[in-house]
């Protein structure tokens, strides 16, 4: 029989499971019941004798401890009853705000104990603000807010949890008032975050500093979706976004920095020990780093890891790597156990993990260090695949070659220059010479991971894969990298096999497949025939400098496996159909694009009235007439292209935002079909769309309106509503299903397949 000893490890992985399981439930038990719970687990653990029996209270303990959390966090949030209330608040702005032209977005922590006032941080955002928050400051703001609400689309992030994760309670946007007022400008870390950050600019200019920003102080407000995306296909994320490596080799800067003054002054060692001087200076400097680096997890937890270190060193005592791990591990968890719904809690603890169980030494010399060095990459590669692909839906295989070039030359050589040059950012003379030199190299690198971006494997994805491939998957990594003696380590290849070749459901020759994509206020289609790819429409631009193309569409693409896109069509120029098509034909340049106004454009596009019809697969695309008025001037929304997709069972029409007068104008014969239709709403449901004649002819089956959440042009109308529900439509409203996915079989009618926020099968999401 097979006995599991109690110890650092087993608790914490006991622990992890017992956080993970809450984060499955559509609901939480009430939070009465949960501590109740928590304390007869924590008594069983105390008192029980069986190891088995002490793990399995560990984990009801944690579990508890963790849906104790997560019903004060749901508790926390802006009551929905008051959704849309203006109110003034005080408090101070936390982390460094991000300005994109004339707008500003922030984190603001409430102080104060008003009872109207939040009960946790607000994210907002300043359009046009004249004096925009700094880091730290005080303010008193008039806001209007609202619950955290985020799309939600396959490949997406999801924007109810991360703000559950991070205490986000409300979002909104400052209104323009007199009551708005600079109260305070205490300093604080963030101040000073934000001052070597300008620092680092003013030395060597805002674009050669947007990385240098990022290791210094964690500061990625330089970084662009071009940026993220080179480093994303290069599986370099990890680099840009301090990591724990990173806060180590600080720590290893503070050991010979006390190495260094011993070696001046050797009569320090009559006072204190050098070895007990090491281990301060390494963890004051890299506790320092921390800090200034924003306390990011894995900052934490190598911070963590460091501390018990230099403890055990100082009471003259050994602390072993794993159980490093599991001691850092379980604090995080105590402290915070809603970590688990972060990304970075998985890569940061599971890469350090996969590292310690799959390489261990085996020879000196600068051979043996080569080796493993390649093992040590190739295994973190392979092992954290499989959870890349279930966190964001895509991952790569260039990371390996990639990180190979790239984490030597940024852990030694990028980061202790840009490190020093902070230190010295006082004396320019000093600084600016190193600030230029880790720029050069930054650029030279930067340079390089570009052009790997490009090669096959920097984008895989697999179509919805399942929780238990992923488990499997992730298991065969690590058995296949376990040291050498271990048995049959080759056969762990084949747990990659549910992964790698998961069951396909292609459409077939004269069917096809939709997405309509959760973007807010606008509007992305993805059309999948059984070897093809459109997209309709592109999404917004956002405030932020974000798109909906960057941001939705091309995760979507990678998630679920459709790509290349082969056409790209815009309905119109206006931002919230436009705004992401720049994102798509930097990622696909040799799709063909067509536009019904190809001059408002950032790029060349033909004009859609222009092109003729096609096929692929079996499925038609052509694209419907739209008469303008002789001697009028028509407006961009009425020169929308609308096409129509056509399979053997059933029709898509796309109609961009035409109006009731283009509707009007256009044949009700050439709108009509014996196929059953199922239609986007115009204008995302403008009370000036969808003309009773028109839908009429169309007897659509469905109809999809893209809308935002509670948005202020109040789409889709009740009126639109009525009128398609009239004809016998079924009406689904993105803001509340998510993402939509309808299915056109080649034999059956069509059929809304899955709304990726409906049923709410998470306790986080509205």
């Amino acid at each position: 029989m097979l006995r599991t000893r109690l110890s650092l490890v087993t608790l914490a992985i006991a622990a992890v499971v017992g956080c993970t399981a809450v984060q499955g439930l559509a609901q939480l038990p009430p939070w009465e019941l949960s501590a109740v719970a928590g304390i007869l687990a924590v008594l069983i653990a105390s008192v029980s004798k069986r190891t088995w029996l002490r793990l399995a209270a560990v984990t009801c303990a944690f579990a508890a401890w963790t849906a104790v959390h997560g019903h004060r966090a749901m508790d926390a949030r802006w009551p929905a009853e008051r959704d849309g209330d203006d109110i003034v608040v005080e408090g101070r702005v936390i982390d460094l705000p991000r300005r994109i032209g004339n707008d500003i977005s922030f984190v603001m922590e409430p102080q104060g104990s008003a009872p109207s006032a939040p009960r946790g941080r607000l994210r907002l955002t300043w359009y046009r603000a004249k004096a925009p928050p700094r880091a730290c400051e005080r303010w008193r703001l008039d806001v209007r807010v609202r619950r955290p609400r985020g799309g939600v689309n396959p490949g997406g992030g999801d924007a109810e949890r991360t703000a559950l994760q991070r205490g986000i309670v409300a979002t909104g946007y400052v209104r323009e008032s007199r009551a708005n007022e600079r109260l305070a400008a205490p300093v604080c870390v963030d101040g000073w975050r934000e001052r070597i950050a300008a620092g680092i600019d003013a030395s060597v200019g805002a674009h050669d500093a947007r990385i240098l920003k990022a290791l210094a102080v964690g500061d990625t407000r330089g970084l662009d979706a071009s940026d993220w995306d080179v480093a994303r296909a290069t599986g370099v994320s990890h680099l840009i976004a301090i990591s724990g490596f990173h806060v180590g080799v600080a720590a290893g800067g503070g050991v010979i920095l006390a190495r260094l003054l011993y070696a001046w002054l050797p009569w320090l060692a009559l006072r204190l020990p050098r070895p007990i001087a090491q281990a301060t200076a390494g963890l004051a400097i890299s506790a320092s780093y921390g800090l200034l680096a924003g306390m990011s997890l894995p900052t934490v937890r190598t911070l963590l890891m460091v501390a018990v270190v230099v403890l055990a060193g100082l009471g003259r005592r050994r602390a072993g790597g794993a159980s490093l791990l599991a001691f850092a591990l379980l604090a995080v968890l105590v402290v915070d156990p809603l970590a688990v719904l972060s990304a970075g809690f998985w890569l940061s603890f599971g890469g350090v993990g996969f590292l310690m169980a799959c390489v261990a030494p085996r020879s000196a010399g600068l051979r043996g260090l080569l080796g493993e060095t390649l093992r040590a990459q190739a295994a973190m590669t392979v092992t954290l695949l499989p959870l890349s692909l279930w966190l964001f839906g895509t991952a790569s295989l260039v990371g390996f070659p990639a990180n190979l070039v790239a984490a030597p030359l940024v852990s030694f050589v990028v980061v202790p220059l840009t490190l020093l040059g902070c230190a010295t950012l006082a004396m320019p003379m000093l600084s600016g010479p190193l600030f230029h030199v880790a720029a050069w190299v930054m650029s030279w690198q930067w340079r390089l991971l570009e052009i790997m971006a490009t090669w096959p494997g920097g984008r895989i994805g697999a179509a919805e894969g399942t929780l238990a491939a992923t488990v499997l998957a992730t298991l065969g990594a690590v058995w296949v990298f376990l040291p050498r003696g271990m048995p049959l380590r080759g056969y762990g290849a084949l747990l990659f096999l549910p992964l790698a070749c998961p069951a396909r459901d292609e459409p077939v020759a004269g069917a096809f497949r939709a997405w309509v994509l959760d973007v807010g206020q606008g509007l992305a289609v993805v059309v999948r025939t059984r070897s093809h790819t459109l997209v309709y429409d592109a999404g917004p631009a956002y405030a932020g400098g974000g798109d909906a193309g960057a941001g939705v569409v091309l995760p979507a693409i990678t998630a679920l496996g459709i790509g290349p896109v082969d056409r790209l069509v815009i309905s119109h120029g206006d931002s919230d159909h436009a705004g992401g098509a720049g994102s798509i034909v930097r990622r696909y340049p040799e799709a063909s694009r067509l536009s019904g106004e190809p001059a408002r454009l950032r790029l060349d596009a033909r004009h859609c009235s222009r092109a003729p019809s096609w096929t692929w697969d079996d499925v038609r695309f052509r694209f419907l007439p739209v008469p303008m008025p002789p001697g009028e001037k028509t407006k961009g929304n009425d020169r929308s292209c609308v096409l129509a997709i056509e399979g053997a069972g059933g029709r898509l029409l796309l109609t961009g935002d035409i109006g009731k007068a283009a509707e009007r104008r256009m044949d009700p014969h050439g709108v009509a079909s014996t196929l059953p239709t199922v239609t986007t709403i115009a204008h995302h449901g403008s009370r000036h769309s969808s003309d009773a004649a028109w839908l009429d002819a169309v007897r659509p089956r469905f109809s999809i309106a893209s809308a935002g959440w509670r948005n202020r042009f109040g789409h889709p109308h009740p009126s639109v509503i009525d009128r398609h529900a009239d004809v016998g439509a079924d009406v689904f409203v993105t803001a509340r299903s998510g993402a939509i996915r309808i299915d056109f079989p080649r034999d059956a009618p069509p059929r809304v397949a899955r709304e990726w926020r409906r049923p709410a099968d998470r306790y986080w999401r509205e």
